[in-house]
């Protein structure tokens, strides 16, 4: 069996990639090291050293790298543009927050080769089927485990293997495994051998169960059967007979069984591992949602201090987080400017050490990255800290690198009763910040004081939800900070920051363009005294919310409770990975992460009656029984990576949601066992407000002394999961794909009665 990736090596850019390059790895303009680099035979794995390095060397996956930049495209290298020109240089990007590979060629033909090599073989990763993918996993077991290289292996080295792989098997069942599999009687397994022994030890008999039930004969599944099985136990009612020629079609190896209209447990097997086996609806992971509503209608994907890698002090700023962020679906991006030298605005989070860049280079940035994986407009939410002069450079700076892309007049030249929608705004930038006036009236030069959106929530924080006394409405009593510049101000159109004065304020006089930030303490106690009156707030205007200040380690708050009152831009630090995370990577998983998601009709309507405290009383509430059998777990990572060391894996579901609804249950843990765990075990819930809830699936390693490791998990809208016998694929901390570690599970959603 030559896998795949063996075929690829005939190509000339792969061959020099095998054969090895001394490349320059940098990492700041005093820190350029030489490592040689080159493709192991699996045409997958990337291994590299210093020369100097005795016996260590690092390797990573061709699966971990999204994209390969030519030139100098990243600050690393713009920083060392002078010494190595642009024909040499290259950056590999990874997936989640794992830093950038920044890489230096001697010559240009070897940078070519990189370059070319390494988008050719992750565009190969990319197009695998679901067959190539496991020989390819196989392939990559076979490499880790045969030490001496001679292409075969022996016992002693399979029962490593073992080890290596997450299963603790007792020596006589490995011994058995390894005899049926060696048919030559060499003592050896040759890598068909190996394959077979795979295929053993990853038999599922939990699967092999489900495909008895319907298959008559034991051997294969007629469309009959196959139809049956959709039916019933995935729940797919009219469809079946259409989807079982389909599957049949996609997923089944043998053509003798296609040309029946058959499927054989290899393809059964197939499917259910597929993506359309999987516990997410393949219909919900694309753009399916109504696009022409209201701004203010849409839960946004949003990042806070987005500039920021680290924590909030002195950490690193980057225009490879704002990069990160676009990529991850985020749409409302936040920009810090203070005064620069040389006339030059700069973003820093002020105050502190934390490093600085240009505003020109974030504006460039934001302009390059915007619109890569959604046409849906992007939000700057400008935190104004500069004088005058600056604020009318960054006014300039904006109109110039933005160009079309900046909106800056009314759509339709009318003032707007509601805000446009995403799909009106699409492939534009909106600026929020501070406006002189109103859109009415463009005033005479009444200048305002100008205070930052943050700043003020922190002043802010003291007030209740009610309104405050009139006279505290005139802020001219204040000590008078900045004043704002006309250009900066004519810029800001849907998106006027203002002052937030109570609900009552409000009701009887704001207008739809303008919107209030709240940190989440603030948000919160409006969310718990006046629920109802938040949620008909944001069904009008929209609010951002972002962390406490004393948050300076760039941890998160749980953005769940400020979507239940229909908050819209919850900004979270997106460089902090965690449960806050999962959870805003669970929501906008949804509607092509777009990174807008439509709220519930009940969160849409003004005179909504709905309070996340007490749902029951909302008309049309009908609450819903989640029955998830948890039947086992595939392949899971190894948390410690000591020899010898294996999980014993619990799975615990949490569901996030209206205070009612916020719950968890777990499995008991298995002993021993990453490889094949078996709990089938079952765990129930009752949702009340199913609209509003998100499932998280979360596997530890149990440990009686000391806190549970994370193995994985997987995060997901309620609304958008598909009954029946699904896998769940897993995520690490970071949020990336850790193939081949799954859940499988049997769902059951049904009203309650």
């Amino acid at each position: 069996m030559d896998p795949e990736g063996i075929r690829i090596q005939d190509d000339p850019h792969v061959k020099v990639m095998m054969a090895g390059s001394t490349l320059r790895k940098v990492k700041s303009r005093s820190w350029k090291k030489q490592r040689h680099f080159r493709l192991l035979e699996d045409g997958l794995t990337i291994w590299y050293k210093s020369r100097w390095a005795g016996r260590g060397h690092s390797t990573f996956s061709i699966t971990d790298v999204e994209a390969v930049r030519e030139g100098h495209q990243s600050e690393v290298l713009l920083s060392i543009a002078e010494e190595f020109p642009a024909e040499l240089c290259f950056t590999l990007v990874f997936h989640g927050r794992q830093g950038n590979l920044d890489l230096v060629a001697d010559s240009p033909e070897e940078a070519q080769a990189w370059i070319q090599g390494v988008r050719k073989l992750i565009h190969k990763t990319q197009t695998m089927d679901e067959k190539e993918r496991l020989d390819q996993w196989v392939w990559d077991w076979f490499q880790k485990a045969d030490k001496n290289k001679d292409g075969k292996m022996n016992f002693k080295e399979v029962r490593k293997l073992l080890k290596m792989m997450n299963v603790d098997m007792n020596e006589e069942h490995a011994l058995h495994l390894f005899t049926m599999a060696d048919k030559s009687e060499s003592g050896s397994l040759e890598i068909e051998q190996f394959v077979h022994f795979y295929k053993m030890l990853t038999q599922r008999d939990e699967v092999w169960k489900v495909f008895q039930d319907y298959s008559a004969d034991g051997e294969k599944l007629m469309l009959e059967e196959l139809e049956n099985f959709l039916r019933i136990e995935q729940q797919e009612g009219e469809q079946s007979a259409q989807h079982a020629l389909q599957l049949i079609d996609r997923y089944e190896p043998s053509e003798s069984a296609k040309k029946q209209g058959a499927m054989s447990f290899d393809g059964f097997q197939m499917y259910l591992c597929s993506q359309e086996g999987s516990i997410f609806k393949p219909e919900h992971r694309v753009l399916y949602q109504d696009m022409s509503q209201p701004l203010s209608h849409y839960f946004i994907s949003s990042s806070h201090n987005t500039y920021l890698l680290e924590d909030q002090l002195r950490g690193h700023s980057s225009l490879e987080a704002y990069i990160q962020a676009l990529k991850r679906g985020c749409r409302c991006v936040e920009v810090d400017c203070w005064d620069g030298g040389d006339g030059e605005p700069i973003v820093y989070h002020g105050h502190t050490l934390t490093s600085k860049i240009l505003f020109r280079d974030v504006i460039s940035t934001v302009k390059e990255y915007a619109f890569r994986v959604s046409d849906f407009p992007v939000i700057l939410s400008l935190e104004n800290h500069c004088g005058v002069e600056q604020q009318t450079v960054m006014a300039r700076l904006l109109t110039q690198i933005l160009g079309g892309t900046l909106l800056t007049t009314l759509l339709d030249g009318s003032i707007p009763q509601q805000l446009p929608s995403p799909h009106e705004l699409k492939g534009k930038v909106l600026l929020k910040a501070k406006k002189i006036g109103g859109l009415e009236e463009c005033l005479e030069e009444t200048l305002t004081d100008e205070v930052s959106d943050e700043d003020e929530g922190a002043n802010g924080d003291a007030e209740s939800a009610e309104d405050p006394p009139a006279e505290c409405l005139n802020h001219s009593a204040k000590k008078s900070k900045s004043k704002l510049s006309r250009e900066l101000s004519d810029l800001v159109v849907y998106c006027k920051s203002v002052h937030f004065h109570g609900f009552e304020h409000a009701r009887s006089h704001a207008k739809c363009y303008e919107m209030s930030s709240f940190s989440e303490s603030k948000a919160k106690r409006l969310a718990k005294e006046a629920g109802m009156d938040f949620m008909q707030y944001n069904t009008k205007q929209l609010s951002r919310i972002y962390p406490g200040g004393l948050r300076t380690d760039s941890s998160n708050y749980n953005p769940q409770d400020m979507w239940n009152v229909g908050c819209q831009i919850v900004a979270l630090n997106f460089q902090t990975a965690g449960l806050e995370m999962d959870l805003n990577d669970g929501l906008f998983r949804q509607n092509g992460c777009c990174g807008y998601v439509l709220k519930p009709d009940f969160m849409r309507d003004a005179s909504t009656q709905f309070s996340p405290e007490k749902p029951e009383g909302r008309q049309g509430c009908k609450p819903l029984r989640l029955s998830i059998q948890v039947i086992s777990g595939q392949q899971l990572p190894k948390v410690n990576q000591k020899e010898g060391s294996i999980v014993d894996p619990l799975v615990r579901v949490e569901i996030y949601g209206t205070p009612q609804d916020q719950t968890k249950e777990e499995t008991s843990h298995i002993n021993n066992n990453g490889f094949n765990p078996v709990w089938s075990e079952t765990l129930n819930f009752v949702i009340h407000t199913p609209e509003l809830a998100l499932v998280r699936f979360v596997v530890e390693d149990y440990d009686k002394a000391s806190r549970n490791d994370f193995i994985g998990q997987f995060t997901l809208p309620f609304t958008c999961i598909q009954p029946g016998y699904r896998h769940i694929h897993l995520l690490s901390k970071d949020g990336t794909a850790i193939p081949p570690s799954s859940l499988f599970v049997n769902i059951s959603i049904s009203e309650l009665t």
